[in-house]
């Protein structure tokens, strides 16, 4: 489990570490026990006012591919210093505006048994187009619930820091 105090630790490594003329704002920091993910905000394009959705669009799309071949030797360096450091592998992504793209980011494998009734949920999202394999069924299904429990998630994993922290003031062992 990652703690609120080791979340900390990164994101004030990677706002100190980035370069200022990276940042319109603060980096996007997550942390899991595998990858630290960083999001990136860069300066929005500054286009005539009554241009399309589709041309702003693009033109996000455009600086941000140009912003990632600008940064590419840097960003390597930085994220080399930090799995070193933090022992997790780190992906980058960049928002422009209402655009954002993420460059790299790890898929990890994850096992996990399951009895028929869930398999068939599965199977039915494969068989109905939603997913092309039960494996990414289950990625489906897992983005759903977080999208529509962050509010829950969110005080199980306040209430699994303060375990953290009790656990720390007990006896070593």
């Amino acid at each position: 489990m990652i703690t609120t105090e080791q979340q900390e630790r990164v994101r004030g490594w990677f706002t100190g570490r980035l370069p200022d003329e990276w940042k319109v704002a603060p980096p996007e920091v997550t942390v899991d026990r595998d990858e630290i993910t960083v999001i990136l905000t860069i300066g929005d394009v500054d286009l005539p006012e009554g241009t399309s959705e589709a041309e702003r669009d693009e033109a996000r799309a455009g600086r941000v591919k140009a912003f990632r071949e600008d940064t590419r030797e840097r960003r390597i360096e930085i994220a080399r210093e930090a799995e070193r450091r933090f022992e997790r592998k780190v992906s980058w992504g960049v928002r422009a505006g209402e655009y954002g793209e993420m460059y790299t980011h790890l898929a990890a494998p994850v096992m996990t048994r399951l009895r028929q009734p869930q398999r068939m949920v599965l199977d039915t999202l494969v068989d109905a187009g939603v997913a092309r394999s039960r494996s990414e069924a289950l990625a489906w299904c897992v983005r759903l619930v977080g999208q529509h429990e962050e509010e829950w998630l969110g005080e199980l994993r306040e209430a699994m820091d303060k375990v953290a922290e009790v656990r720390t003031k007990g006896p070593a062992a």
